[in-house]
C-alpha cells in the first residue's frame, strides 16, 4: 500500500498507510486522545472518526475542548433525543434536530410533530431513555443512499419533513446515520459512539413552525444539553441559574431602565430616563475617544428615496430584512436599515484628492430591520436600533494601516467596559454576493493581513461575510463565559463601483476609493443588554445612573441631605434624596434593590458632625467621613475604567 503524508497542527508531519482513519491516527498518538477524539478536520472539513483518508491531508483531531468537536457532540445528542422519542413515542414524526452551539443555555434541540403536547414529566421519561440509550455504547454508523430512492422510501404520510428535505438534497447521494434500531437522514458528522455522553438535561419544549414559517405546522421543539462528564453538567446548569439572575430583561424593568410595550409595537425600545442616563454616558465616551482618533461626526436621515437602497444592493440582497416601503408624492421611501447609503452620498457631494485620503465618518445611527416576531428578545434583537456606526474611505496604500487602527480602537473600547476575552472570526464570501471574486479575494487578504499585524488570534468562519464584502466579527466572553456578537469590520470594494465613488490619483487619473464599514459596539441597544447581564445590573460608579443616595433618617434631616446634595452635584457626581417617609431600614433596603453604589446616611449626629454614614452596595456599613472625603472616593473611583 501506498503512504500518505499526514501533517498536524503543531506543523510536524507522520507518513502512514493509505488508507487511515482519523481515529486510527488518534491512537497512534496516545490512548488518551484516542478516547477524548469525537471528530476530526481534515483538511479544513469536520468528518467522523472512521473517515478514510486516502492522500497527504492536514489532519486536526477534535475533543469537546474545539467548537467544533463540541458542536458534532451535541449534533448527536439531537439524534440521541430523537432516537429516545422515538421509543417512547413511536407515532413522533421527525423533523430537524441540529446543534445550536452559540446558545447559552440549550445545546441542541429537535422539532417534532406529536399528537399531544409534551409536559415536564415527558421531559424527565425521555430524558432517562437518553441516558439508557447512550450507556448501550451504540455506535454511529453512516451509510449512503440514491437520493431519488430515499425520497421513494420514505413514508408519505409519517416522513413527511424528511421527505420535503430529502427533496431538496442537492447531492446525488443523501446520507443517513444509525444508532441501534434508529436511523436518520443527515449530512454528519457523528460521534464514534452513543457512550461518549455521560449527562443528559432536556431544559424546556417550545412552539415552533416548521422552518420558521407561519404559515407552516407548529411543531413542538425540546431544548437539551449534554457533556461528557456530570460535573461538567452541574457547572452549566447552575450557570444557568445565574443567567437567570442577569436576565437583562427582569433587570431593565426592576431597575427602571427600559421598556418594550405592545401600544408602541414590538422590538421597539423605549428608554427610561436611569437608562438613559447610562446610554447618555456611554455615547459621551464613544464621540469624546472618536474625534481623538481622527474621526468626524455625521448625521444622516431615518429614510431614503428606495432608489438609494436598488443602487446599493440592499432591495436585491437585504429585502427580507427591511420594512415595506412607503409612497410619498408618488415616490417610493423606505426606512434606513443601514447608514453606508448616506455616507457615500456626503463623500459624493465635493471631488476628492488622494491628498484628502482618509476620510473616517462616525454615527451614531438609528437603523430599522423587520425582524420576525418568534426571534425578538428584549435589546438583544429588536427592530429599532442605533449603531455606533462608521465608514472610512482610503487608498489601497492607507487599508492595512486603517484596519490595524480600528481593531485597536475596537480593543480599547472593550477593555473600558470590562471586556478582555473574545473571539474572532474572518467571514469569507456568501453565497449571494456582489462584485468579483478578485474583489473579494484582495479584501479578505487584506483583513487577514490587518489581523496578523495587530496579532490577534482568529477562526476562517467560510460563507458568513456580508453580501458585499468579508467582515471580521469579534465575539465578547462576559462573566459567564457566554459569548455576544459586537464588533464587525467590513472591507467594501463593491459600494464604491455601484456607486461610482472615485478620487484624484497623484498621477491624475481617477480611481476607486476602498470603503471600510465597521461598528465596534454593535447596537447601543443590544450592547447595553450585554453590560446590565455583565455586572448583573451593579454597575461600577463610573456608569451607574445613580451613584449615590442620601437617606436622611427622618425628615427633620432633610435640609441636610438637600445641602449634601447641592455640594455632590457641585462635584458633577449622579445624586439624589430620598425623603420619603420610609423608615430608615427601608430606605437602605429601597437603595440595595436598585443596585446603587453607595448611600449616605444622614441623621443628627452626621449634621451635627458635618458628616456622612457611608454604606456600600452589597457590603455594608464603611463608617463616617466627611462630604469632600465621600467625594473624593466616588470621583476616584469614577476614573477608575478596566483598561488592562
Amino acid at each position: 500500500m501506498a503512504n500518505i503524508k499526514i501533517k498536524f497542527p503543531d506543523g510536524s508531519t507522520r507518513d502512514f498507510e493509505s488508507p487511515i482513519t482519523p481515529g486510527k491516527i488518534a491512537e497512534s498518538i496516545s490512548r488518551s486522545l484516542a478516547q477524548k477524539a469525537l471528530a476530526a478536520e481534515i483538511d479544513g472539513k469536520v468528518v467522523d472518526l472512521a473517515y478514510p483518508i486516502s492522500h497527504d491531508s492536514e489532519v486536526r483531531i477534535l475533543t469537546f475542548d474545539d467548537p467544533h468537536g463540541r458542536e458534532v457532540f451535541w449534533h448527536s445528542s439531537a439524534h440521541l433525543m430523537a432516537s429516545a422519542i422515538m421509543e417512547l413515542f413511536p407515532e413522533t414524526k421527525l423533523a430537524i434536530g441540529p446543534a445550536i452551539p452559540d446558545d447559552f443555555s440549550a445545546r441542541f434541540y429537535y422539532d417534532l410533530d406529536l399528537p399531544h403536547k409534551l409536559t415536564e414529566v415527558d421531559l424527565e421519561k425521555i430524558e432517562k431513555k437518553m441516558a439508557e440509550i447512550a450507556s448501550r455504547d451504540l455506535p454511529f454508523q453512516r451509510s449512503e443512499e440514491n437520493r431519488i430512492k430515499a425520497i421513494g422510501d420514505f413514508n408519505a404520510e409519517h416522513d413527511l419533513y424528511k421527505s420535503e428535505m430529502a427533496s431538496e438534497w442537492t447531492d446525488e447521494k443523501v446520507s443517513f446515520y444509525t444508532h441501534g434500531n434508529f436511523t436518520d437522514m443527515c449530512r454528519g458528522p457523528h460521534l464514534p459512539s452513543t457512550g461518549q455522553i455521560k449527562a443528559v438535561k432536556l431544559l424546556s419544549v417550545a412552539g415552533a413552525y416548521w422552518r420558521g414559517d407561519e404559515k407552516n405546522k407548529m411543531l413542538q421543539r425540546i431544548y437539551g444539553v449534554t457533556f461528557p462528564d456530570k460535573k461538567m453538567l452541574e457547572e452549566h446548569l447552575h450557570k444557568i441559574e445565574e443567567a437567570k439572575k442577569r436576565d437583562h430583561r427582569f433587570l431593565g424593568r426592576d431597575l427602571d431602565l427600559f421598556s418594550i410595550v405592545d401600544e408602541v409595537g414590538s422590538g421597539l425600545v423605549l428608554w427610561h430616563p436611569r437608562g438613559a442616563r447610562i446610554r447618555n454616558i456611554i455615547e459621551n465616551l464613544w464621540r469624546d475617544e472618536h474625534f481623538k482618533n481622527g474621526y468626524d461626526l455625521v448625521f444622516s436621515p431615518h429614510i431614503a428615496k428606495l432608489d438609494l437602497w436598488e443602487t446599493s444592493g440592499h432591495t436585491g440582497f437585504y429585502s427580507e430584512n427591511m420594512f415595506s416601503p412607503m409612497p410619498v408624492e408618488n415616490v417610493q421611501f423606505e426606512l434606513k436599515p443601514m447608514n453606508c447609503p448616506f455616507h457615500i452620498q456626503m463623500y459624493k457631494s465635493h471631488t476628492r484628492s488622494y491628498r484628502d485620503l482618509p476620510f473616517r465618518w462616525a454615527e451614531l445611527g438609528t437603523v430599522y430591520r423587520y425582524e420576525r416576531s418568534g426571534v425578538l428578545h428584549g435589546l438583544m434583537r429588536v427592530r429599532g436600533f442605533t449603531q455606533d456606526d462608521a465608514h472610512l474611505f482610503c487608498r489601497p496604500d492607507q487599508l492595512t494601516e486603517e484596519l490595524v487602527k480600528t481593531i485597536n480602537f475596537n480593543l480599547f473600547f472593550l477593555r473600558t467596559f470590562g471586556f478582555k476575552d473574545y473571539d474572532v472570526f474572518l467571514s469569507t464570501r456568501p453565497e449571494k454576493y456582489v462584485g468579483t471574486p478578485e474583489g473579494w479575494e484582495t479584501a479578505t487578504a487584506a483583513l487577514k493581513t490587518a489581523l496578523e499585524t495587530a496579532k490577534l488570534d482568529y477562526q476562517v468562519d467560510p460563507g458568513e461575510g456580508v453580501f458585499y464584502g468579508p467582515k471580521i466579527d469579534i465575539k465578547i466572553k462576559d462573566n459567564l463565559g457566554r459569548s455576544w456578537q459586537c464588533t464587525t469590520i467590513q472591507v467594501d470594494f463593491n459600494l464604491p463601483e455601484r456607486f461610482n465613488m472615485e478620487y484624484s490619483a497623484e498621477d491624475g487619473t481617477r480611481q476607486r476609493p476602498i470603503m471600510i464599514h465597521r461598528a465596534l459596539l454593535g447596537s447601543l441597544e443590544r450592547f447595553f443588554g450585554i453590560l446590565i447581564e455583565q455586572y448583573a445590573g451593579n454597575f461600577p460608579v463610573w456608569l451607574a445612573p445613580e451613584q449615590i443616595r442620601i437617606l436622611p433618617v427622618t425628615d427633620e434631616w432633610n435640609a441636610y441631605a438637600q445641602e449634601v446634595c447641592a455640594r455632590f452635584q457641585g462635584a458633577d457626581l449622579r445624586v439624589n434624596v430620598d425623603d420619603s417617609s420610609e423608615k430608615i431600614g427601608k430606605k437602605i433596603r429601597n437603595a440595595e434593590n436598585m443596585k446603587i453604589p453607595y448611600m449616605a446616611v444622614v441623621g443628627k449626629i452626621e449634621a451635627e458632625s458635618r458628616e456622612l454614614s457611608l454604606r456600600k452596595h452589597k457590603v455594608g456599613d464603611l463608617g463616617k467621613l466627611s462630604v469632600e472625603g465621600v467625594i473624593e472616593r466616588l470621583k476616584a473611583e469614577e476614573s477608575q475604567r478596566s483598561l488592562e
